[in-house]
């Protein structure tokens, strides 16, 4: 089998419209999510010292998951939009980092739809400013998917409601259960 040719990155990402909120339209399952989670979104504030705070929330059983990470420039002399994000393991004893890969595959003009993945292709999220997203433009983001070389029969979409809950007032795991519940799959 040849190997896959290096993805296509977006190049000049301006960081400061990208912060903000960003729901989670589709992705692939990963250990690191419920595998029952709702509402899934990122949010993402941009730091004193140019890296990014980064919060993942997600609600499973009525009850909200977070966990809260930093996001910085793999290489900050390259114009790609290739960070890494490093969070802590599990969120309520943070002893070990853990650093992944976020590659920024795809950003439309106005800063309202992305494709995120990185190299090895097993993570793949398709993001929107909105709840839902119109079917032509997942359409294209999927065929985007698939042109970089990522299996899309492996994309699950993610239920979103609308509108979206609120963080506050939501019952919080904040035990980090949920992290070690999702290491069993359960």
């Amino acid at each position: 089998m040849a190997p896959k040719k290096e993805m296509e990155v977006v190049k000049g990402l301006d960081v400061e419209r990208y912060m903000g909120r960003w729901y989670e339209i589709a992705s692939f399952p990963s250990f690191f999510q419920p595998k029952n989670g709702v509402d899934t979104r990122a949010t993402y504030t941009l730091n004193s010292d140019g890296t990014i705070h980064v919060l993942n929330e997600t609600w499973s059983d009525g009850k909200r998951d977070s966990i809260e990470g930093t996001a910085y420039k793999a290489d900050a002399k390259s114009d790609e939009a290739k960070l890494k994000v490093k969070f802590y393991v599990p969120p309520f004893l943070p002893i070990i980092p853990v650093t992944g890969d976020y590659w920024v595959l795809y950003i439309d003009d106005d800063y309202q739809y992305a494709l995120i993945g990185q190299p090895s292709r097993k993570y793949l999220w398709i993001l929107s400013r909105k709840t839902h997203l119109e079917d032509e433009i997942y359409n294209q983001l999927v065929q985007k998917a698939v042109e970089e070389g990522y299996d899309v029969s492996k994309l699950h979409k993610t239920p979103q409601h609308d509108p979206p809950p609120e963080s506050d007032g939501a019952s919080t795991d904040n035990k980090g259960i949920w992290w070690i519940k999702s290491l069993f799959g359960k």
